[in-house]
């Protein structure tokens, strides 16, 4: 199964002089049981599109078909409830979703609100925030004083105690130190492979993008401009640069081991895979 926008278009303040076309026409496809990352420059449409997915937004034309539900501009959805337990959205600005008096009642909230019991939503709540690396001292802490990093850890347990089908992450690191990065990106990744959930993530980090994601979505002006595999999208580094991308460190790297007369073959992730070959050659050519 998939989910899919066909001719998908959202107008923000239409009709009015701050008319503006976010999503033009858009046609795209997004495979179920993926970890799939969505990229583009500022404006391009990424968080509008993401927004379509549990109907925070509802298309001005197009349609899109998600969880065998089909949401259609000009009518209005059914099982909106249900649709929304089942797609997670974390903000990228998670301060948009913390409002309880504590960090344990605000995580339970999602899971009391789709009918599960004071004991069992409060049982998701602490696996949910033990999930995300904070420790039971944070329960009873309000979630507004917390640091941005910390509040954005709550808001992604807050989605996660639900258990949702679909997980769609924007900027889900920002605010992370580099150790909190890694065991976010490692936590989604595990949801997606062992437990089979469809991850999308909107981020800016291509670090992010080559090491976790299956395939990748560029946005431009409202539109898909390119809809590939991870692997071949960096095959080619000169695409990155022409968008304004800065390619993955180990991209640059083998780019540059190339140019200086290197034969580094494709498909090589990890440095230790780059030190043998590397290794190699020059006791070769020593």
């Amino acid at each position: 199964m998939s989910i899919t926008f066909e001719k998908v278009s959202h107008i923000y303040s239409e009709g009015t002089p701050y008319e503006h076309l976010a999503l033009n026409e858009v046609d795209l496809e997004i495979q179920e049981g993926k970890m799939s990352a969505i990229i583009g420059e500022t404006g391009s449409g990424k968080s509008t599109l993401v927004q379509h997915l549990n109907a925070l937004l509802l298309p001005s034309k197009g349609k899109l078909h998600i969880l065998e539900r089909t949401i259609e501009a000009g009518t209005q959805p059914k099982g909106l409830k249900s649709l929304r337990g089942d797609v997670g959205l974390v903000f990228q600005f998670p301060e948009y979703q913390l409002f309880e008096e504590t960090v344990l009642k605000d995580v339970a909230f999602g899971p009391k609100n789709f009918g599960v019991s004071e004991q069992d939503a409060i049982e998701k709540a602490r696996k949910a925030i033990h999930m995300v690396g904070l420790d039971s001292s944070f329960e009873e802490k309000s979630p507004l004083e917390l640091s941005g990093g910390q509040k954005r850890r709550v808001a992604i347990a807050g989605i996660l105690a639900m258990d949702p089908k679909v997980l769609v992450l924007d900027e889900p690191t920002a605010g992370l130190d580099p150790l909190g990065t890694i065991q976010m990106m490692e936590l989604f990744k595990e949801l997606n492979t062992k437990y089979g959930k469809t991850v999308l993530i909107v981020t800016h980090d291509m670090e992010q993008v080559y090491r976790y994601c299956d395939r990748v979505i560029v946005m431009k002006e409202g539109k898909v401009h390119i809809h590939t595999t991870v692997e071949d999208f960096f095959h080619d580094s000169k695409a990155c640069k022409e968008m304004k991308i800065l390619p993955p460190s180990m991209i640059q790297m083998c780019d540059l081991l190339r140019e200086n007369g290197f034969a580094i073959p494709e498909g090589i992730h990890h440095t230790s895979e780059l030190a043998e070959v590397i290794a190699s050659q020059v006791v070769k050519h020593g």
